[in-house]
């Protein structure tokens, strides 16, 4: 019997060991957190859902709470990454900013620190931009869809340009405030965040 268990235990040390599925982190707000629509119709389930149909060895982690700003996210960024290590951090922050009129200054440099917190933990960042509604006015407008790009390129970051694209001016699909999509609108925000995020699990 004790022969029996000894050859048991070194055969499964000759087995190859089964790497764990590495983590994706998203990072952001309520259009993240999936607020107004059931948790497994969000576009981060749906996400999850297109890894395992690819047979993806990903995992991810929602992290997004609702009314976060980049400046909330500043402050909490280190513990999210010290307790997920994740491989890809997806960077969906900046809309709050933005609908509350805040210094865009500041949240160029909110985003900056975080993603330079990324690559202190070794996380590949896709940076995800918003763009405002008109009323907001044109000079603002543009500087804080600007903000996205300008971090983008200085940073150099693969980015969404615009998380909602394809639908932003289609009432039907948000809810009844005009600011969160609707059910029917987050599989066009995961296919729009899945041909983004592709090829950086190819890199992996």
């Amino acid at each position: 019997m004790r022969m029996l268990f000894r050859f048991l235990i070194g055969l499964f040390l000759m087995l190859p060991a089964v790497a764990a599925a590495a983590t994706i982190l998203v990072f952001g707000d309520s259009l993240s957190a999936g607020y107004g629509v059931p948790l497994e119709q969000g576009w981060v389930r749906l996400l999850e859902r297109k890894l395992r149909d690819e047979k993806s060895d990903y995992k991810i982690v929602n992290a997004s709470i609702s009314g976060e700003t980049t400046a909330g996210g500043r402050t909490r960024i280190a513990a999210a990454l010290k307790a997920h290590r994740p491989a890809i951090v997806i960077l969906a922050l900046g809309a709050n900013d933005g609908l509350r009129g805040q210094n865009l200054e500041s949240m160029q440099a909110n985003l900056d620190a975080m993603i330079e917190a990324c690559r202190r933990f070794k996380s590949d960042v896709l940076l995800v931009g918003m763009r405002l509604p008109p009323n907001y006015g044109p000079a603002y407008t543009e500087k804080f869809r600007g903000v996205f790009t300008a971090v983008a390129r200085d940073r150099k970051l693969p980015v969404v340009p615009f998380l909602l694209d394809g639908f932003a001016e289609k009432y039907e699909y948000f809810q009844a405030d005009g600011v969160h999509p609707t059910a029917q609108a987050q599989p066009l925000i995961a296919e729009t965040m899945w041909k983004a995020l592709r090829p950086l699990l190819k890199r992996r």
